[in-house]
């Protein structure tokens, strides 16, 4: 049984897990955006081959569990940690659930933190993240099936360094930046400058900016301020809308050079022919919420440190009430078994 972390500690590696999640939610929402807005502007495939096509084999999910979300379409959205066009051997730093209820067309994100204590067949009990880099999509989507009773059978993966590029390709986006957040906003400039090898100027004051790439990365890294995650989400929501707002006005040509970057950068298993479906239905979409899981968590060192959900039974119940309206929902015996794996190793009850 490994010893439980001091408090500081363990919320200091929370944040900053929460911190990469969130830089990575923003990006991968984002493209998923331009993706659509591309599509609907120019429907053809000559653009929609340039998307990089992984056929999956063997799909698992818990028994009951296709019954119980019957109405519900799940896709996973992963952003790799890779520095490169490849996405193999990398873990998926970012993971997030949008759930499609298909009659009301409302859309509900779930992003799973990156060190969450999860089973990885063949592998036991570790990271989340790492079931991508075991077994690439696959594996990763079974897993996640697997330990929150889900659906899933289509993934999307963006290589998430291309939020700078995208950003200024859009000739940047229109945010009211606070006299509080110009020095944070400078700082994370200077950090990003450091770890990107690509510098931009700093903000000289409060007021309307037009942010480009390296200046909207560094706004939405702001996080030592007060409000916290949630002001730290309304930031990332600030961007998006300006973002979208922004593509919207955006000619044919332009809208052409942003999908010639984006799609060579998406790895899916969704068909040309499934991505046409579905546009007729598109702006019927609607976001309505967007959440982080697991809901409670605590730290915990083992041979390395992670986020334990407590417990993961109580966990899965609870996002299966939240995003299906299943209220009482019972877990399969497959997340019982891990939710107990987990108890005996952490004891966290």
């Amino acid at each position: 049984m490994g010893k439980k972390v001091h408090k500081s500690k363990d919320k200091k590696k929370q944040n900053k897990s929460k911190l990469r999640t969130f830089l990575k939610v923003l990006l991968v929402i984002l493209i998923i955006l331009l993706i659509i807005v591309g599509v609907i502007t120019w429907l053809g495939y000559s653009k929609l081959s340039k998307l990089n096509y992984v056929k999956l084999e063997n799909i698992e999910i818990n028994e009951g569990v296709y019954e119980q979300l019957k109405g519900y379409r799940n896709i996973v959205l992963f952003g790799v940690d890779a520095r490169a066009d490849t996405y193999d051997n990398t873990r998926s730093d970012c993971i997030i659930v949008a759930s499609i209820n298909q009659d009301t067309k409302e859309v509900k994100l779930t992003s799973i933190y990156r060190d969450t204590y999860a089973y990885i067949d063949g592998y036991g009990y570790d990271k989340i993240t790492h079931a991508y880099a075991y077994g690439g999509p696959e594996l990763a989507i079974n897993t996640i099936n697997k330990n929150f009773d889900l659906n899933i059978s289509e993934f999307v993966a963006v290589n998430f360094d291309a939020v700078i590029e995208i950003i200024d390709e859009i000739g940047g986006v229109n945010v009211n930046i606070t006299s509080e957040e110009v020095t944070e906003i400078n700082k994370n400039i200077d950090s990003l400058a450091k770890q990107t090898g690509k510098t931009c100027a700093k903000i000289s004051g409060a007021g309307q900016h037009n942010l480009n790439g390296g200046q909207a990365l560094a706004y939405a890294r702001i996080r030592k301020l007060a409000g916290g995650d949630y002001k730290r989400t309304e930031r990332m929501r600030t961007v998006l809308d300006a973002g979208f707002k922004k593509i919207k006005t955006l000619g044919v040509g332009k809208l052409n050079s942003l999908t010639d970057i984006l799609l060579p950068k998406v790895y899916t298993n969704i068909t040309s022919n499934e991505i046409v479906s579905m546009i007729p239905s598109v702006t019927q979409y609607n976001v309505v919420s967007s959440i982080g899981w697991p809901y409670e968590v605590k730290g915990i060192t083992l041979d390395k440190w992670y986020g334990v959900p407590v417990t993961l039974e109580s966990n899965v119940q609870k996002l299966h009430e939240e995003l299906f309206g299943n209220q009482g929902y019972t877990v399969s015996s497959q997340v019982k078994e891990y939710s107990e794996g987990i108890i005996k190793r952490t004891g966290y009850k």
